[in-house]
């Protein structure tokens, strides 16, 4: 079975529990999540969705216990972790919210396969801080994506092709930076920089020019035509003009936003972890709210 926790709810003996550990300090975490994590016999990290400061997470191991680093197949194929579940108390430690992420539902759900009890403790998200944080409405962000890495000369369009969507219905857009440029999930990460970002998009929008002018004018489908509209609408002809707003390190004490373009990444610094906000239209508070993060 799968459940929600609280502090009145005794710990099982055995089973799995997904822990969310917040956007990046021990000071975030809630008093239920620590309380599980000293709880568990088998603590594991895992570390290819997000990643917490090593400071952070080595105060974290002081306070719980011993914590071991896992990554995408340990958790995609968790054979190993239902094996130890079924005699101990596992907690699989998550970044943020650890039900943010498609990977974890299906982890539940192949427990409950496995007739393996699975408890959920909820953490803070980045999709519930950074909305709040900059100033535009929360009601009104489309599908978020992730922006990643080039893979061995190819590049995904779907990330600007789901923002061009967003922005022709008058939707904000929360753009995900990857974190490994192998794109495998095993190694160590490298989390996405501002420059890396504007790279992406630059590829992107080539790759994505390149297959709209593969249609003659008068062969056009409505399709094709929408499409082109579209994108051209998104970038006004110059994808360095995009608005933009890159948010570093969301929730910790060196949280940081600035209001730039998608040409101005390539000069910004950035932080541990990022992503970037692209605005479609604004209100006259929302606006007056972004204003405050522009870079001079």
């Amino acid at each position: 079975m799968t459940a929600e926790h609280t502090m009145d709810t005794p710990l099982p003996n055995t089973g799995l529990m997904l822990i969310g550990m917040g956007p990046g300090r021990l000071s975030g975490m809630s008093v239920e999540a620590l309380h599980a994590a000293k709880a568990a016999d088998v603590r594991r990290y895992e570390a290819y969705t997000a990643l917490w400061p090593q400071a952070e997470l080595d105060a974290l191991e002081a306070e719980v216990g011993t914590i071991e680093r896992v990554m995408r197949p340990e958790v995609e194929l968790p054979e190993a972790l239902f094996e130890l579940a079924q005699t101990s108390l596992v907690a699989l430690l998550v970044v943020g919210d650890p039900l943010q992420a498609t990977t974890h539902v299906d982890l539940q759900l192949q427990a409950l396969e496995h007739d393996i009890e699975c408890r959920v403790f909820h953490g803070v998200s980045i999709t519930t801080i950074v909305t709040g944080a900059v100033g535009l409405s929360n009601y009104r962000f489309g599908r978020q994506t992730t922006l990643t890495y080039p893979y061995g000369g190819w590049i995904a369009t779907s990330p600007l092709e789901m923002i061009a969507v967003n922005k022709a219905r008058g939707l904000h857009s929360l753009v995900l930076f990857d974190l490994d440029p192998t794109g495998q999930g095993t190694g160590e990460q490298r989390p996405m920089k501002p420059r890396d970002a504007k790279h992406s998009f630059e590829l992107m929008w080539n790759k994505l020019d390149e297959h709209l002018n593969q249609f003659e004018k008068e062969s056009d489908t409505i399709l094709i035509a929408v499409q082109e509209a579209m994108f051209k609408a998104l970038i006004n002809e110059n994808m360095d003009d995009l608005p933009v707003v890159l948010c570093s390190d969301m929730g910790t004490q060196d949280q940081e936003i600035v209001f730039t373009t998608v040409g101005g990444l390539e000069h910004l610094e950035g932080g541990r972890l990022n992503c970037l906000l692209v605005p479609a239209w604004t209100s006259e508070v929302e606006e007056k709210a972004l204003l405050r993060w522009k870079q001079e």
